[in-house]
């Protein structure tokens, strides 16, 4: 026994199963709960009780949903092209299961090794596209194939500014890495930033300063990544390829059951994975009271059974800060579908390409200049936040101020003036044509007795 838990295939191989088992039951628990949240939130924002009668406050719903899924016919039509419409599923599915390996829950549910979790994040995300897309195509159906159509050209668009909206993290990174100590330059050496998931939360954790989230630095990247991440996973207000409106269900339209439900968890397992890659990014990780590893040594010991118990009190507190974490941002996306109308296909393309990709890009400029000055670590990360947070609240008042987006509803002034002409407008072709109506009365009256005559 004391062999196996020296030998390092064997501990390698326990952690990869661990990490897998925990991933796969955390997104299949994760996305019940979502779902019930989801219809708790509607609910509250729409002055209802939501779901109420199946166990207390409802909770019950949350297993009986996904039975009912799993026990509905599975309808095909005949004129699908069967390949596609069965693989897609599949297809959209499994990179969602993949994406949760390297997402680091905590020092240990995580897939250490891979020092390329970022690239490894956006190739999977990439796959998602083809799924959907085989979806629509396969369904032989008009609306499947527009809202395929719509989805593949949104996240294939918001796909660039969710990447250059990381950029400046890892820019961050670079500078907190330490100098060229040998001649073997890696991410840890040299002042090169990383693209591990793991070396970031790191990061956020020096010695100097613990509490050093990259959200401090990069407020403006946070807000962006976001925006994205609602944009890739189909969410209001950029929900269009799935608009009842007008494409009854988009590329879903055709698909029922357990197929069905695999987009369904698919999409709230996006939903999950981009508020998991926000905080490991953006807001610390793991970091928080108790998630310290020396701190139990200290307490309980370091060999032994006591240094593995210390290790699990470590990774439990890990863990809970993640995932809580995590589950603010989710509700933030649960918020925003219960107050924000969806966009239109025009709004959601133009939104894209002429404001959140020409803003990644300057964020991306004025971070690496301010990152470049000689005044030190710590002014040139003070610097970077605060001119950071700068452009962020331009941003949203800038914006306020050309959308009209009020939370007192009050319009801005040059949108009060249009709503001034066009009323004054319609008030004058109303008075025209009320007088045309009564200049042309008379003449009517006359003429009639002499068309008689």
């Amino acid at each position: 026994m004391n062999d196996l838990l020296t030998n390092d295939v064997f501990l390698t191989v326990v952690h990869f199963f661990v990490t897998f088992l925990f991933a796969l039951g955390f997104l299949s628990v994760a996305a019940m709960l979502l779902v019930y949240l989801e219809r708790k939130t509607q609910g509250y924002a729409q002055d209802r009780y939501g779901p109420l009668h199946y166990g207390p406050a409802g909770i019950y719903l949350a297993i009986i949903d996904p039975l009912k899924l799993f026990l509905k016919e599975d309808v095909k039509s005949g004129q699908t092209d069967s390949i596609m419409f069965r693989l897609a599923p599949a297809i959209f599915f499994a990179p969602v299961i993949t994406a949760f390996v390297v997402l680091p829950f905590s020092p240990y549910l995580t897939a250490g090794a891979i020092g390329t979790g970022i690239i490894l994040y956006v190739a999977l995300s990439s796959i998602d596209v083809l799924g959907i897309f085989m979806a629509g195509w396969g369904s032989n159906n008009k609306y499947s194939l527009i809202g395929g159509l719509r989805s593949t050209a949104q996240m294939i668009s918001y796909e660039l500014p969710l990447v250059l909206s990381i950029v400046g993290v890892v820019m961050v990174t670079s500078v907190l890495a330490p100098g060229c100590t040998s001649s073997l330059s890696t991410l840890s050496h040299c002042g090169i930033g990383s693209i591990s998931f793991s070396d970031i939360v790191h990061a956020q954790m020096q010695p100097g300063a613990p509490w050093y989230w990259f959200v401090l630095a990069q407020p403006l990247g946070l807000v962006l990544y976001y925006i994205c991440g609602l944009a890739e996973t189909n969410r209001s207000p950029f929900d269009l390829p799935e608009a009842e409106s007008e494409l009854v269900a988009g590329y879903l339209t055709e698909y029922s059951g357990l197929r069905w439900a695999m987009f369904f968890l698919g999409e709230y397992g996006n939903m999950t994975i981009v508020s998991a890659v926000s905080t490991a990014l953006f807001l610390g990780g793991w970091s928080g009271p108790g998630a310290s590893l020396g701190l139990w040594q200290g307490i309980i010991g370091h060999t032994g059974f006591a240094g593995f118990a210390a290790q699990v009190i470590f990774n439990a507190f890990a863990a809970f800060w993640f995932i809580f974490k995590m589950g603010i941002l989710l509700l933030v996306f649960l918020w925003i579908r219960a107050t924000l109308p969806r966009l239109r296909a025009d709004q959601l393309m133009r939104f894209c390409w002429l404001f959140l990709i020409p803003l990644t890009l300057f964020n991306i400029v004025i971070t690496a200049f301010l990152l470049l000055l000689p005044i030190g670590l710590v002014a040139q990360l003070v610097v970077t936040g605060v001119v950071n947070l700068a452009m962020l609240l331009f941003v949203v008042f800038a914006l306020r101020r050309l959308t009209g987006v009020s939370a007192t509803g009050r319009l801005p002034r040059w949108a009060q003036q249009r709503v001034v002409v066009s009323a004054t407008n319609g008030a004058n072709a109303r008075a025209n044509a009320g007088q045309q109506a009564a200049l042309s009365a008379p003449a009517d009256r006359e003429a009639t007795p002499a068309g008689r005559g």
